[in-house]
Order: C-alpha cells, then structure tokens, then sequence
C-alpha cells in the first residue's frame, strides 16, 4: 500500500528509525553534561544572560537530533525518545549512585552563622545574591542561619539557629496557654 503525496512528508523519514534514537539519547547526554559541569548555579541564580543560553541551547543542537530529517514521524520518535530517556535517568537519579552521579551534592554557604565565601566564589553567586535569599527565607543577618546549602536542583535551603526562627502560630499558642496556667496558679 502506497500513501498519498502529501503524507509522504509527514512519514517518510530521511535517517533511520535508530540512528534518531542515537542522535537524541547522545545529545540528551551531551547537554545533561553540559549542564552538569555548568554548575548548579546555572539553575538556581539564572540572571538574563543565562536565560538566553538555555534558550539558544535547543536551537543550537536541534539539528543535531533531527538530522536532515523534517518528518513529523521523525519528530514524534524523537519526542518520545526524549522523555522516555529522560523518565529512565528520573528513576536512576532517585537511588544513591544515580543521584550522585547525575544529580550531585548540596554545597553549604553558610555554616554556624558563616559564610564560606571560597563555596560562594566557587559557585559563581554574589554575596548579594545570598543576602537576597536570606531575606526571602527570613533572615536579616547571616549570624542567624545556622547553615545554608546549593541543592544540586538549584534551590537555597536556610536552616535558621533556633533563636533566631519565626515564631509559628503555634508557638504563640502555646505560650499563651503556658501563661494563663501560670497566671491560673498564682491566683
């Protein structure tokens, strides 16, 4: 059976079946790489200038996944390649060896109040941009944090010294119980 003209352009696909399965695990690998060696700063402080290379990146290495071939076959198997490949490395990055391997370690900035300005440096992220953390996870100073960590995913996790934490509701609850059973007993 032969297809019609104008859906041969959508079907027929210029490289084979297993060279497009090649072409995007290898460039999905080249970029995580990329990625990887990058930094997690790339993912967690990106300012404008690293918007564009993430925006450039898919158009830099399009044609590398779809070679000379412009089908919407060739597309789709692409596209289901990718997320596949990438569900697969999802379930290997959850156990220890995956996420070492692909995922990385936190890197703590703070330690004990401190900041490890050599981790700072070492990450590319400006002692403004930390400030700018600290305040948006509630602290004024970083004497009050008791340690900070660079998730490999990107975010700043704050652990406040216990003084030096916000007051949640209910702590003020059960302040105001524990001062009424005093005020109860001195009566």
């Amino acid at each position: 059976m032969t297809l019609p003209d104008w859906l041969q352009p959508f079907v027929t696909m210029d490289i084979s079946f297993w060279e497009k399965v090649l072409r995007t695990v290898a460039v999905y690998v080249g970029i995580l790489i990329l990625i990887r060696f990058a930094g997690k700063r790339l993912l967690a402080q990106m300012n404008s200038l690293d918007l564009v290379v993430i925006l450039l990146l898919s158009n830099v290495v399009q044609n590398a996944i779809i070679g000379p071939d412009n089908s919407v076959l060739g597309a789709m198997i692409g596209a289901v390649v990718l997320v596949g490949f990438n569900a697969v490395l999802d379930r290997f990055a959850a156990t220890p060896v995956g996420r070492r391997l692909l995922v990385g370690h936190a890197t703590e900035v703070i330690h004990d109040g401190q900041v490890e300005t050599a981790a700072l440096a070492r990450l590319g992220i400006s002692t403004a941009e930390l400030d700018l953390t600290l305040r948006r996870q509630g602290s004024d100073d970083p004497a009050q944090v008791e340690s900070a960590s660079l998730e490999p995913e990107g975010e700043i996790v704050v652990t406040m010294k216990p003084g030096d934490r916000a007051a949640t509701r209910d702590d003020l609850t059960n302040a105001v119980a524990e001062l009424k059973s005093l005020i109860a007993a001195a009566h």
